[in-house]
């Protein structure tokens, strides 16, 4: 999809003023979604240790 941002903002000023709020409010919910999801990856972090993935070490073998 190769839509440009400034043929998006035509599109969306063309509905009625409750749907784009409720646009608006999607949009919130979804980056609210994307932040929460990259703030628990911080999280794992330490699970990712190369010397303690003895599970890949055994099936390498």
């Amino acid at each position: 999809m190769n839509v440009r941002q400034e043929e998006i903002k035509a599109m969306i000023l063309q509905f009625p003023v409750e749907e784009i709020n409720e646009l608006i409010e999607e949009i919130r919910k979804a980056l609210e979604i994307k932040e929460f999801m990259k703030l628990a990856e911080t999280g794992f972090d330490e699970w990712n240790d190369p010397e303690e993935d003895i599970y890949n070490n055994e099936t390498e073998n």
